[in-house]
């Protein structure tokens, strides 16, 4: 019998507080804030149906996941470590003022600090999570809660060109068998409580 496709909608975490103050978060973990909490209450009015949710370990994505669980009604919200942002090595925490006046010229020309997870080992653990969710959920529609370099990182595998992402913004990737597909970017954030982190 062949394989069933599975729909997976990534979606970026409600506003943190760091996204707020303009902090390179990487894997440290600051809690959503008031407006990412009320962001993720929208998303869940915006949501068709959903199969399962699947969500980082790191507080910003799991309370967005655990905010659309409840309302919804589906859980428990899985829980997957490799889902986490990438590793911003030295840069975690600071601004960008911050990392232009220690490592002047490094954002410009593309550079990264010591510490820096690259992008082929962020794609390994991304796609080792999504084909264990596939397997683990077989059809249908599954909603995972993620983070911005994570889904940069999906994308660019599919030569998607760079766009910043909002938060509760998402992509559709659809999994059927061997072959991926990449689909259609998804806001389901209120416009008017939109927020872009500026920070990558």
């Amino acid at each position: 019998m062949p394989p069933v496709p599975v729909d997976l909608l990534l979606v970026r975490h409600g506003q943190s507080e760091w996204n707020a103050l303009g902090r390179w978060q990487g894997q440290a973990d600051p809690p959503l804030s008031e407006l990412g909490r009320r962001q993720a209450a929208h998303a869940a009015t915006a949501l068709g149906a959903v199969d399962a949710i699947i969500a980082s370990d790191l507080e910003r994505a799991h309370h967005t996941a655990a905010v659309i669980s409840e309302a919804l009604g589906i859980g428990p919200v899985l829980v997957d470590p490799r889902l986490r942002e990438r590793h911003a090595g030295e840069w975690q925490g600071l601004t960008r003022g911050e990392i232009e006046e220690r490592w002047p010229g490094y954002l410009d020309e593309h550079r990264r600090p010591p510490g820096w997870e690259p992008d082929s080992d962020l794609l390994i653990r991304a796609v080792a999570a999504i084909d264990d969710v596939v397997e683990q959920v077989g059809d249908g529609t599954v909603l995972i809660i993620t983070h911005g370099g994570l889904i940069y990182a999906v994308e660019q595998s599919f030569g998607a060109p760079f766009e910043r992402i909002g938060n509760l913004v998402g992509r559709w990737l659809t999994v059927d068998g061997a072959r991926r597909s990449l689909g259609e970017r998804l806001e389901l954030v209120d416009p008017a409580a939109a927020s872009t982190p500026g920070q990558i």
